[in-house]
């Protein structure tokens, strides 16, 4: 009898359980599905409108959810009025300048403060973490003097120079290498490896899931960047994408919302295609490489 009772107050509990967990699951979808929403609906108005020559006066309001007039000229006109090739091969350049350079100071400090376990290798992590609470307002006008003294200001080098200290990465890759064995380095050592050896040999091919979260993090961070390509760059002709549509959407006297629309979603066609493709080999790095993270 006890048996039996104790059987059903199990099952009891079990189904419970069951039903909390759905409920939970239900709320947490419906939660997920509203935050989608409020991050996805903006960016389809913003296609559509670019494909909206009847919204090449004003924006509608409220917003419009199917072109009125359904049209590619916007397009058209986007790149007749705007450089578009010229400043995303600029953006190109800055981006994959700032993220080989951030990458390789990022790798190597992580591993070092990691792995090679120096006096007062604490302190300097922390050191560069502070710099991080520091907001860029509060540097930039220092920076900018600094890099005027030097003559690097309308030049790629007011990008690449910062990028050195990429505290972020650091500790991204300290806490990822901290998870990789050090058995792995000292049966290298044993086998007559030097440090630069058993890094780019045995650990970098390790690090390729963070190195694609770096890259991730930079392009986003680099790419739509407004305010210090403001400062730092003069010439139209080395004008990141976002410096020249934002100077495209003031310089004009009467601006085209739809044409805006259409060069914005061009703008924004390297990152997309960037996030979802390493997003997939960040997966299948970590499948192959059998480390969970």
């Amino acid at each position: 009898m006890k048996t039996s009772i104790l059987n059903t107050t199990t099952s009891k509990g079990i189904k419970q359980t069951k039903r909390t967990k759905k409920l939970g699951n239900i709320i947490l979808t419906i939660v997920l599905s509203l935050g989608s929403l409020v991050m996805i609906i903006p960016f389809l108005w913003m296609v559509i409108t670019s494909f909206d020559w009847a919204a090449r006066l004003s924006i509608p309001f409220p917003p419009r959810f199917w072109p009125e007039d359904p049209s590619i000229r916007t397009y058209q006109l986007a790149f007749t009025n705007i450089p578009m090739f010229k400043y995303m091969i600029n953006s190109l350049i800055v981006s994959g300048g700032v993220i080989i350079i951030s990458l390789v100071s990022a790798l190597l400090s992580g591993y070092a403060i990691s792995k090679l376990k120096f006096r007062g290798s604490s302190i300097v992590l922390v050191l560069a973490l502070s710099t991080m609470m520091i907001p860029f307002e509060m540097t930039m006008i220092p920076q900018y003097l600094l890099f005027g003294q030097l003559k690097l200001l309308d030049t790629y080098w007011a990008f690449f120079l910062p990028a050195l200290n990429f505290a972020f990465g650091t500790f991204l890759a300290k806490a990822f290498i901290d998870q990789l064995p050090g058995s792995l380095r000292e049966a290298a050592i044993i086998d007559g490896a030097n440090e630069v050896i058993v890094f780019l040999k045995v650990y970098l091919p390790l690090c390729i899931p963070i190195l694609a979260t770096m890259v991730i993090l930079q392009f986003l961070a680099v790419w739509n960047d407004l305010l210090w390509p403001l400062l730092a760059l003069k010439t139209p002709d080395k004008f990141t994408i976002q410096l020249g549509l934002a100077m495209f959407s003031y310089n004009k006297d009467l601006p085209l919302p739809s044409v805006i629309m259409a060069a914005t979603t061009v703008s924004l066609l390297p990152v997309i295609v960037l996030y979802l493709f390493l997003q997939r080999y960040i997966v299948e790095s970590i499948a192959l490489s059998g480390i969970k993270q």
